[in-house]
């Protein structure tokens, strides 16, 4: 199993312990929070050709890769980011996003960014219900701010991180993988990235193509780094 976790610039203060990439503990998370987990789950994607995808239970509703953050992804992420700024694009005003403050947090940034994104289908209440509502239409530093200081998430976000078949690692340690999250908003699909300052929109899609498409991009990000192999892909999908 792969450890979450975000490189955050060095002037970060606040650090908490990553999460592992397991099924299991990210449900019981989510459960913890607040998160009905009768009718959706966190399932591990196997890969990404026809056959595997097809194994994933339907619907999904969002999917998160796990991918390192090395230089040659931080040289593509400056060219992308240059352009998409000088350029621009379409993001709907509906997308849930938020930025990252707070080192070792992207697990959680990536599972309330597909929470956030879904609360038409996901049934919550408790911590998640609370803390969605509160920063619902907070601007995405704002909520970055909030969940800095949401002492709630922050001890279910610890005491997870203890979870899990890996040896836990302390929040000082540096693991340079990191989590981000697709979703399917108003027609088209969306990567969001806590490390960027605004979602990426990568074109049409479906409710129903959105586990495809998703895998499309992910791919990309292999194909990048081929020698690469620390890529973990999970499915927030129908429960089984």
């Amino acid at each position: 199993f792969i450890l979450t976790y975000c490189t955050m610039p060095s002037s970060t203060v606040q650090r908490w312990c990553p999460l592992e990439s397991n099924p299991e503990v990210l449900n019981k998370y989510v459960e913890n929070l607040g998160m009905k987990t009768d009718k959706w789950q966190f399932h591990d994607v196997l890969g990404l050709d026809a056959e595997l995808l097809a194994m994933v239970p339907q619907p999904v509703c969002a999917v998160i890769l796990l991918f390192p953050v090395n230089s040659k992804y931080l040289e593509f992420e400056k060219g992308l980011l240059d352009n998409l700024t000088s350029q621009g694009q379409d993001v709907s005003a509906s997308v849930y996003f938020t930025q990252q403050t707070v080192g070792n947090a992207c697990g959680t940034i990536g599972i309330l960014h597909a929470i956030g994104n879904n609360t038409d289908k996901i049934e919550i209440g408790g911590t998640l219900k609370t803390f969605l509502e509160a920063t619902s239409a907070m601007k995405p530093s704002e909520i970055a701010e909030y969940i800095s200081k949401d002492e709630a998430i922050s001890v279910a976000h610890e005491a997870t991180s203890q979870e899990g078949q890996s040896e836990a690692i302390a929040a000082e340690q540096s693991v340079n993988l990191h989590f981000i999250t697709f979703v399917h908003k108003d027609g088209c699909l969306y990567e969001l990235d806590g490390r960027k300052p605004f979602p990426i929109n990568h074109g049409a899609s479906t409710d129903a193509s959105l586990l495809q498409d998703a895998s499309k991009v992910c791919k990309t990000f292999m194909e990048r780094d081929p020698e690469e192999v620390h890529f973990t892909i999970l499915a927030l999908a129908a429960a089984q």
